[in-house]
Formats: C-alpha cells, structure tokens, sequence
C-alpha cells in the first residue's frame, strides 16, 4: 500500500501517536464502514478484514465521513473519546504535525 494514501498516512500517524485509536466512518462504494486504526494497522469494525495485508480495509475510492480520536487501549463500550466528528481537512493538520 502507497504510504501517502489516505488510510497509509493516518496508519503513520497511529505508529506514531500510539496512545491514540482512529476511528474512521466511511462510505466504500456507497456503504458505510466504521475502520480502528491503531498503531499502524487498520481493520473494519463492520465487515470482515481481508486477510491479504495488500488489500487496503480503506480504499482509494473511500470517501471519509468523519474521523474520532480516541484513547487507548480502545473499548467500544466505552471510548474514550480525545476528540469526535473531525472532518477530512481537520485531520490532515494533525497529520501535518507528526509529520505524515
């Protein structure tokens, strides 16, 4: 996977901000995904994870809905949540600023 696709880039960011979980709302070819990004890795919260490390859980194609920041470890009973509903655009300074 290029590094400086989407989901590359917010997986550096889990590398190296490893306290934090990414929760990423989607829509992959018009139906909505919910992917946990953590400490490099990402897997879907919705449907299965391809077991193909190539096959990226969040596609080219995907459109972000929105993007939460959460403590970790991640407890989806009870998230902790740093911050929620950040936008595409919002996320990329974070990116920016642990250089990704």
């Amino acid at each position: 996977m290029m590094a400086d696709s989407i989901a590359g880039r917010l997986e550096q960011y889990t590398i190296k901000r490893p306290q934090e979980v990414l929760i990423v709302k989607a829509e992959i070819e018009g139906e909505p995904d919910e992917i946990a990004i953590f400490k490099g890795f990402s897997s879907s919260l919705v449907r299965s994870t391809a077991f193909d490390p190539d096959v990226p859980v969040l596609p080219v194609g995907a459109k972000i809905v929105s993007i939460d920041r959460v403590n970790s470890p991640y407890n989806p009973d009870s998230p902790r949540y740093i911050e929620q509903g950040l936008s595409w655009e919002t996320m990329q300074s974070l990116l920016l600023e642990v250089g990704v």
